[in-house]
């Protein structure tokens, strides 16, 4: 096998899994199954586990009744939930709208996005990719995308009527809100080795292996406190091997963050006190 030598991570990267705080552990969980479309996978007094078919996607963990996130901590944006194709995404309006209230969507030129926000004030993304050959571009190569009205009668007349989300649906990119772009920078991508893709006022949206984004980041509601309280709990890189697993500790050793050993990989404390979790993917 031949080294890795390059600064920036390997192609096969993506987001895993992503795990939230709630306060009302049955009310979140009916929530991600009945609107979002998640199966759920294991249910105990303290946690949920939900997914599509036998891949988990979203952990709930339960922390008992007051939990708050303060107005100046960081965070999630939202999570993005990534479905294959436009009838899905139709079936997905279809159930916001019977279930709850659908609080925006755009076209993304890359994308077609629906936005709602669940009962405990976690933004949620659900969307659709268009092909890759199809995205919008810069003169320098580099991916562009823009906030457009999106066609939501397109949408909705694509629906096939399935109650859930089908096979191949995936967290397609994880959007934080940060107190500092430059420390997302620093560690994300000098560190860690994500590629910028959109570097605009106030976001930075960087990939692996050319993806429009795997992680955004954003100062518009200047947060200044670290993550803590309701909300974000940690969320999960997942990379293609061993060896990939390997340099990125080694990359991370090397600088100011902590790293603790989980039981298939590695848990950083990034910028904010953000947790990320490194893996091997399947």
């Amino acid at each position: 096998m031949t080294p890795i030598t390059t600064d920036v991570l390997p192609q096969q990267t993506r987001i895993g899994r992503t795990a939230l705080r709630v306060n009302d552990l049955g009310k979140m969980t009916e929530f991600y199954r009945d609107v979002v479309g998640l199966d759920v996978l294991h249910r105990s007094n303290t946690s949920s586990v939900l997914g599509v078919e036998d891949t988990s996607l979203l952990i709930l963990e339960g922390e008992g009744d007051g939990l708050q996130r303060h107005r100046s901590a960081a965070g999630l944006f939202h999570n993005a939930f990534r479905v294959p194709s436009r009838e899905a995404l139709g079936d997905a309006l279809a159930r916001i709208r019977e279930h709850w209230q659908l609080g925006g969507a755009s076209n993304h030129g890359v994308s077609e996005a629906l936005y709602l926000t669940d009962p405990e004030d976690n933004g949620i993304e659900i969307y659709r990719d268009r092909p890759r050959e199809d995205w919008p571009r810069s003169d320098d190569g580099s991916v562009r995308m823009g906030t457009y009205p999106l066609d939501l009668e397109a949408v909705e007349s694509a629906a096939a009527g399935d109650a859930g989300l089908p096979a191949g649906t995936d967290i397609g990119h994880v959007h934080l809100e940060v107190s500092s772009l430059e420390a997302f920078r620093e560690f994300y991508m000098d560190t860690v080795g994500f590629e910028l893709q959109v570097d605009e006022p106030g976001a930075v949206f960087v990939s692996a292996g050319g993806y429009h984004h795997h992680i955004g980041a954003n100062t518009w509601n200047h947060r200044s406190g670290p993550v803590g309280g309701r909300g974000l709990s940690w969320f999960e890189v997942l990379l293609p091997d061993t060896e990939a697993l390997d340099v990125i500790q080694a990359r991370i050793d090397d600088s100011q963050y902590p790293i603790t050993e989980t039981e298939n990989g590695i848990a950083v404390t990034g910028p904010d006190e953000i947790e990320v979790r490194f893996r091997i993917g399947t």
